[in-house]
């Protein structure tokens, strides 16, 4: 009989990720559009009621929340892959930021609203994976003269972060397009860092 109810258990517990899951790809769909839309929209992108919603995100912010973690995760996977370790440190730097913005051209208007959706401290706490892939290249272009040694990596990390967050308000805003936004990073971060070349990528 127990095996019985804990087959039933494991169904009902699959079932409900499946939900979830389709729940938080229709927030994707729906807040990378529209970032100020409301629970109800995304039920009826999902297909499912409201209370289906929120039977699996307590709040709004709780789901925007996910939905930006979803995001979070999909440009660290990115940065993975884009062999940071190898070449010199400025062309690896370029290749976590076109990593990083590859992302965000998916989603530019959910996460140009992040911040202000779910607070300051829940962005700083998602920013973690991405700093540490960041600080081992900062840390290698100090170690190989590429960088500048004027200043601690962990400055330059968050300098080049906040650069990042100004170029993505500067998209969402409409005063400037995502490429010329992309190009502005590139170069304000390796000026940052002390470089002032374009570095080949």
């Amino acid at each position: 009989m127990s095996e019985i109810t804990d087959g039933r258990r494991r169904r009902r517990r699959t079932d409900a990720d499946r939900s979830a899951a389709s729940i938080l790809r229709a927030a994707l769909e729906v807040l990378g559009t529209d970032p100020n839309a409301g629970v109800e929209d995304v039920a009826m992108a999902a297909g499912v009621s409201r209370q289906t919603v929120y039977a699996h995100f307590k709040n709004r912010d709780a789901l925007v929340s996910a939905a930006i973690d979803a995001v979070t995760a999909d440009a660290v996977s990115e940065m993975d892959t884009a062999e940071l370790d190898e070449g010199p440190a400025g062309a690896a730097l370029l290749r976590l930021l076109d990593a990083s913005w590859r992302t965000i051209h998916r989603y530019p208007l959910l996460l140009a609203a992040a911040t202000e959706s779910v607070g300051a401290a829940a962005d700083d706490t998602r920013h973690n994976a991405v700093l540490d892939h960041l600080s081992r290249v900062l840390d290698r272009g100090q170690e190989s003269g590429e960088f500048t040694r004027d200043q601690p990596i962990g400055w330059l990390a968050t300098a080049v972060v906040t650069l990042g967050h100004a170029a993505g308000a500067a998209v969402a805003a409409g005063r400037m397009t995502l490429p010329e936004a992309v190009d502005a990073l590139a170069a304000s971060s390796l000026r940052v860092c002390g470089v002032d070349r374009p570095a080949e990528r």
